[in-house]
């Protein structure tokens, strides 16, 4: 059987780790890159710091030997400092795998910031880029073969841009001969590397498609050995009902499946957590494999169209304004806001719209839609006019937005869930361009400061494994996200005491703190706290499991 049709629990925590690291030393071996009985010279040794490997199990106190990309030796007596050409102190330090962020927004702009500065002072090493509604680079092999980058690279193949290309924007199930299309356009991304599919289903003009539509497309990437990754298309009163529409793609598409960012969003749904968790445990008992992940934080970030029901926006900007200028289709508009808003998006309190960017007036970046309101004459608390003002701002090319409509209490259980892996949901920015959401500069440290170190509601090998191992092999990486000798060497290096998120809500431009060292594929790109400039990242292509291809 498939490694990942096995209990995903099990895989993670020991057999894909074993296989792994036995793949990885023969490999090591075959290589002529064991150490001899004789002294050698490594290309980097990282000594005196505490490993915590990436498997879950217990910290220990080790030295590092790296040859080329790959870790060649794990010494607990120790490595002399004379055998590294690059000697990194680590005392006092934790070393770990470095981070895969399982889902960020980097397909494109991974071109314009290939540094990635954002995600390396985090401790990231590894950006999936799973689309979701963004567009998706084509030809792929293309676009990923031309990308040199500080970080590793994974891509997927984007149902919304698959859709797109076929149907537009068009409210409407495909015909017959239309899916083939959509279907032939996925084959083709998965022959040029794709992971999987990704969806955006609370997303226009993803949210048009019918469940068998996506079932179908899926369908396709198992065919050739890819994973199903969802933004599900409802993530507030509609949250079960979503949760069960991706069970439902696993098992007739026969598929494993991977809930991105998993909240539960809106005050009525506080709490849904443990009732979308028992689900996703139930999925696993049954023999499906479904998995989830987090960013840590109780905010999310989007733009203004989840304000507005999805029929009003099919079309397009011209279709959305003549809708709203017949006064009888504004009025049904209207009423199905008000639903929306008290049932997802905060109900009356204005202040919890918090603008990230506002293309049409730049001076309302970073304030709430409570100030937008005052200024014109309103109540914080004045539903009515907040609709009114958002649809305003709609017709005028729309924004960007902070929703803080999450309960801490349910980012809490959701990562300890033994399932549940990291994300950063992140942009890839320019350092104070824009006002992107913290999570693009916080999401992983925050976990390592804020859950591990202060609240210690997960212990640092447990967190670390979510970062680490857990990802890297979801997506089939089975050399990465290990420290053990014959893996390759992406390597982090911090500070367990000072590591923390920076970013606030109101003030985002800030990098995390407490990443010393960082490696990719044996290059440091971080050393001294100062990033290096090199460029060591890897095209990391699909798929992740053995297909027809």
């Amino acid at each position: 059987m498939d490694h990942l049709m096995k209990p995903i629990a099990e895989r993670v925590t020991s057999v894909a780790i074993v296989t792994a690291i036995v793949t990885a030393t023969a490999l090591v071996v075959s290589l002529g890159l064991a150490p001899s009985l004789s002294a050698q010279t490594y290309d980097v040794v990282i000594r005196g710091g505490t490993i915590v490997d990436g498997t879950g199990e217990a910290r220990y106190r080790a030295d590092l030997g790296i040859v080329g990309d790959r870790i060649v030796r794990i010494s607990r007596e120790g490595i002399a400092a004379t055998e590294g050409r690059t000697v990194i102190d680590a005392t006092g330090r934790v070393v770990t795998p470095g981070f895969v962020d399982n889902h960020s927004h980097t397909q494109e702009s991974i071109a314009d910031y290939p540094l990635a500065e954002n995600f390396l002072r985090q401790g990231i090493t590894t950006l999936v880029a799973s689309l979701h509604s963004g567009d998706q680079p084509s030809p792929l092999d293309a676009w990923a073969s031309s990308i040199e980058s500080a970080p590793n690279m994974a891509y997927f193949a984007g149902h919304t841009w698959t859709r797109q290309q076929v149907l537009g924007m068009d409210d409407r199930d495909p015909t017959p001969e239309e899916l083939e299309r959509m279907k032939a356009l996925v084959a083709q991304s998965m022959r040029e590397g794709a992971m999987g599919l990704a969806t955006g289903l609370l997303y226009v003009p993803a949210n048009y498609a019918k469940t068998e539509e996506v079932i179908e497309l899926a369908k396709v990437a198992a065919a050739y050995g890819g994973i199903y990754v969802s933004h599900m298309r409802g993530e507030g009163a509609g949250l079960i009902e979503s949760v069960a529409e991706v069970i439902r793609i696993a098992d007739e598409a026969k598929i494993p499946a991977q809930i991105n960012h998993h909240k539960a969003a809106g005050a009525g749904q506080w709490g849904w957590s443990e009732r979308t968790l028992a689900m996703i445990d139930s999925a696993n008992a049954a023999g499906l494999t479904v998995v989830h992940d987090l960013y840590p934080y109780a905010a999310s970030s989007t733009g203004s169209s989840i304000l507005f029901p999805q029929w009003s926006l099919a079309g397009g900007e011209e279709a959305f304004a003549a809708r709203v200028a017949d006064p009888e289709t504004r009025e049904r508009m209207e009423a199905d806001m008000r639903v929306l808003w008290d049932t997802d998006r905060g109900g009356s309190d204005l202040s919890l719209v918090q603008f990230r960017v506002v293309p049409s007036d730049p001076s309302y970046n970073g304030k709430r839609l409570s100030d937008y309101a005052a200024d014109r004459g309103f109540g914080p608390m004045d539903q009515e006019a907040g609709i009114d003002l958002a649809i305003g701002l709609q017709l005028k090319g729309g924004f960007s937005a902070i929703y803080h409509i999450m309960d801490e209490a349910d980012v809490v259980r959701i990562m300890q869930h033994p399932l549940a892996m990291i994300e950063t949901d992140g942009d890839n920015v320019g350092f104070g361009v824009g006002f992107p959401h913290p999570r693009s500069y916080g999401a992983f440290a925050r976990v390592l400061g804020r859950y591990v170190r202060e609240m210690q509601v997960i212990t640092l090998e447990e967190a670390v494994k979510k970062m680490t191992s857990m990802p890297a092999h979801w997506i089939g990486q089975m050399d990465r996200g290990v420290i053990a000798e014959g893996m390759l060497a992406d390597v982090a290096v911090f500070d367990p005491e000072v590591i923390a998120d920076r970013a606030t809500y109101t003030d985002p431009h800030q990098y995390s703190v407490g990443i010393e060292e960082l490696l990719v594929n044996g290059v440091p790109v971080i050393r001294g706290g100062a990033l290096t400039g090199e460029k060591p990242g890897r095209w990391l292509r699909g798929p992740v499991r053995k297909g027809i291809s």
